[in-house]
């Protein structure tokens, strides 16, 4: 379960009444189970009940919450990721989603990056409807 508002919606009062909803919520009804390395909480139902949720630090963004959690969120996973996790070797640190940042990936060919693409090599051929 996530509980979050849409910080992007406009409408402030909004989010902040969905933000006071799930502390209450969470005051009431959960049970801390741990933080990651980016300052989010997680969350379970204190009563055993199927629910566990995250309290994001700062905006609320679903790619903000690491691999090992996003899997304890889902349950794939009842074991609690600790402090004591470790990457294997083929795992690469997290990142959030960096789309409409200053370090979002652009291509060669992206306008902000000149807007010229190389020339096509000759192994693409366009299709058409003929043959």
């Amino acid at each position: 379960m996530h509980i979050r508002a849409d910080v992007n919606s406009g409408n402030e009062s909004l989010s902040k009444m969905a933000d006071l909803q799930t502390r209450i919520y969470t005051w009431r009804h959960g049970r801390h189970v741990g933080d990651d390395t980016y300052g989010n909480r997680y969350y379970e139902h204190k009563s055993g009940e199927r629910k566990r949720w995250v309290i994001y630090k700062g905006a609320p963004e679903a790619s903000k919450v690491p691999p090992y959690w996003n899997a304890w969120l889902h349950y794939t996973t009842d074991e609690v990721p600790g402090e004591d996790y470790e990457r294997r070797d083929w795992e690469a640190p997290h990142q959030p989603n960096l789309t409409g940042t200053r370090n979002a990936y652009r291509p060669s060919g992206h306008v902000t990056r000149g807007g010229e693409r190389a020339k096509a090599t000759g192994d693409y051929s366009a299709w058409s409807p003929e043959g």
